[in-house]
């Protein structure tokens, strides 16, 4: 006889917060309901400063959704005295703990988080950069040079004020080009064209050794715009990652799995072969026996190999 398991009970948020228990609501951040860890978060953020000493000592848990609920608890309770331990964050390998912690200094308002932050303006993760900059703007921090603006912008991804600024942007769209997220190397190379200043041209000649092709169409018609004469944007674009399908393995799988090789490759009517084989192995199986089949079978599966070899071969680089 089977005996049903009981659904776990979810923790009364609201109780512990009446009874100012800390220590339940943090654990609560553990549950893996996010609806759950939302109103721990909140229940702690309403607690005040007395729950500030204990988020803190709390702070430095491996458990990556505890820490983001003290991060955000702490941000909605303002108190200085996290500043120090939040700074202290900014260097997390997690780009959520990174980002929450720059929004976090932004909301306590304290001055000294300024400085720290200035650096996280050029994370690669664009999610930390916007972050730093939102946090940035309501420390009320104001750039005195024209590339520290622009470092900003690049954080808010206001690409049109970039634009504006002309070459001062260009060290901040040359940034941009290393950022993880295709999208941003493609604006950033775009308006780079744009300016039309020469100082990009190392950044354009990056850019076409970008491995996506989007990047790399962008960056062939900024160059001209920029200074670099058309006739030596190939040589550029020459550096670019080679991405070919492996023959070898079009021969392999045609082999053992007649039609996949020409699936791995690209054409879809692979799959119509594999059936087919499937098929025909199992009705000479049931008429000729294993041995005679696989006596037939072999020789036509070596020559799907070879073709598969071959047409992988001619298949273009991308």
């Amino acid at each position: 006889m089977k005996f049903p398991i009981p659904e776990a009970k979810a923790p009364d948020i609201e109780s512990m917060k009446r009874e100012s228990d800390i220590p339940g609501l943090i654990g609560a951040l553990r549950n893996p309901d996010i609806r759950i860890q939302w109103e721990a978060t909140q229940a702690l953020g309403a607690l005040g400063p007395d729950a500030v000493p204990h988020l803190i000592r709390r702070l430095p848990t491996r458990k990556r959704q505890v820490k983001l609920g003290i991060i955000e608890a702490l941000g909605e309770i303002r108190d200085t005295r996290a500043v120090e331990p939040l700074i202290r964050l900014l260097g997390e390998p997690s780009v959520e703990v990174r980002w929450e912690t720059a929004l976090a200094l932004g909301e306590i308002g304290d001055p000294r988080a300024i400085e720290p932050l200035l650096p996280a303006l050029r994370d690669p993760d664009r999610y930390v950069r916007y972050g730093t900059a939102l946090a940035l703007s309501k420390l009320g921090w104001t750039p005195e040079k024209n590339e520290d603006a622009a470092f900003l912008l690049l954080g808010l991804q206001e690409w049109s004020r970039l634009r504006d600024l002309g070459p001062a942007a260009v060290p901040a769209l040359s940034h941009a080009l290393r950022a993880h997220e295709k999208t941003v190397r493609v604006k950033a190379v775009e308006i780079l064209g744009d300016i039309g200043d020469k100082s990009a041209i190392p950044a354009i000649i990056r850019a076409l050794r970008d491995g996506d092709d989007e990047v790399r169409w962008k960056a062939v018609l900024a160059g001209p715009k920029c200074g670099i004469a058309p006739m030596y944007l190939p040589r550029g674009l020459s550096r670019r990652p080679r991405v070919r399908k492996n023959p070898s393995i079009a021969a392999f799988l045609n082999f053992v799995l007649p039609g996949q090789g020409y699936l791995y490759i690209g054409n879809w009517w692979g799959n119509l072969i594999f059936e087919l084989d499937v098929t025909l192995t199992l009705w000479l199986f049931a008429i000729q026996g294993e041995q005679t089949t696989y006596g037939l079978l072999i020789p036509l599966y070596v020559i799907l190999a070879a073709h598969g070899w071959y047409m992988a071969r001619r298949l273009p680089e991308m």
